[in-house]
């Protein structure tokens, strides 16, 4: 029992002594709770609508209000062309879009069932089936309002996802997370192995400059992470017949720099950690869970208290899984997500200039 005792107070003091593992184990499930308690919901509010109006008759304003005003959906844009209200869906920057068609307020004056037609984004699966649910709840009550027993008629039209199918909107964001595990992991493990097995002290006294180091350090990772992506990629076309209707190119392109973005994370990680283990709790429980809660992978990001959608721009799978999504269902093309582009390229450079930071600061 002394000799149990005497392991036990060696543990608590090793624990005592490294911080790192501290934080980990105390602040990060609090973190996590906190991310979590605001994150993780499947109620659809809110969702983001576009409205056309091509009858531009008070009738038709009215209706266009009860949408506006309802507390299901948020309008984003009224547009005068059905074009226009096309590329507020193709960007993925409306979720749903309500057309008013011209004749619509003579219809109803003339006794007839006056016609609305809603096209819903089935990327998201969950918010297209519930899109056309709130809708015809809107117009249902727009209807029981009028009193004149005329009912509204709704024409749903389900774009990129016509069937509703939930894989299709879930198996690209698998496919990011695969790459940000794997890639994240191995480059984790790069500096923290060297000092695991004494070949840190010759890295330290060759001529190499701290950003020669970790480029010599990510190549190699980043060669593994594009074959790992182009053989899951392979697997999504053909195995699980994902459509990729857009650019295979285009894909590949955007894809690069979240390939950066993941080895960057797993380098920083690297410098933070003084053993293997510990950079595997850092990276899952301080990098990667928080990325999953965030991304919009699997809670929607438009439920989210505002900060917390502010900061989910800071994680590379928010935008790397709206590349992939528009990429593979909607055909978008560098017009479309130049932007989520954009941000990849400066978080990677955000991020591997910190780990470059960081490296120099270990080696000082």
């Amino acid at each position: 029992m002394k000799m149990l005792w005497n392991m036990l107070v060696k543990e608590l003091i090793q624990l005592r002594r490294d911080p790192r593992i501290l934080a980990v184990l105390f602040i990060a499930p609090i973190v996590q709770l906190t991310l979590l308690s605001y994150a993780a919901t499947t109620d659809i509010k809110l969702v983001e609508m576009a409205i056309c109006d091509l009858d531009r008759t008070p009738a038709s304003r009215g209706l266009a209000e009860n949408f506006a005003a309802s507390t299901y959906f948020r309008r984003v844009a009224t547009v005068d062309t059905q074009d226009a209200l096309d590329s507020w869906l193709e960007s993925g920057k409306a979720r749903v879009a309500v057309t008013i068609p011209a004749g619509f307020s003579a219809e109803r004056a003339a006794g007839r069932t006056g016609k609305v037609q809603i096209v819903t984004d089935g990327s998201d699966a969950m918010v297209g089936t519930l899109g056309l649910a709130y809708a015809q709840g809107v117009l249902q009550t727009a209807t029981e309002m009028e009193g004149a027993g005329l009912p509204l008629e709704l024409r749903p039209n389900v774009l990129y996802n016509p069937d509703l199918l939930s894989r299709y909107f879930m198996i690209p964001g698998v496919l990011a997370l695969i790459i940000v595990i794997m890639t994240m992991m191995l480059s984790s493990m790069a500096i923290v192995r060297e000092t695991e097995i004494g070949t840190m002290e010759q890295l330290l006294v060759t001529p190499l400059t701290p950003s020669a180091v970790i480029v010599g350090k990510l190549v190699p990772y980043a060669l593994v992470g594009v074959i790992e992506f182009l053989t899951t990629l392979a697997v999504v076309l053909f195995w699980f017949e994902i459509p990729l209707r857009g650019s295979f190119w285009v894909l590949v392109l955007l894809t690069a720099p979240f390939i950066v973005c993941c080895l960057g994370l797993g380098l920083l990680v690297s410098t933070l950690s003084h053993t293997q283990q510990q950079a595997m709790m850092i990276s899952t429980f301080v990098f990667m869970m928080p990325q999953i809660y965030l991304s919009g992978f699997v809670f929607p990001i438009q439920n989210m208290p505002q900060i917390f959608q502010w900061i989910t721009y800071a994680i590379p799978l928010r935008s790397y899984i709206t590349i992939l999504r528009g990429v593979f269902l909607k055909g978008a093309g560098l017009e479309v997500m130049w932007v989520e582009g954009l941000i990849l390229v400066g978080l990677a450079i955000v991020i591997l200039a910190f780990a470059r930071l960081r490296y120099r600061v270990r080696l000082g």
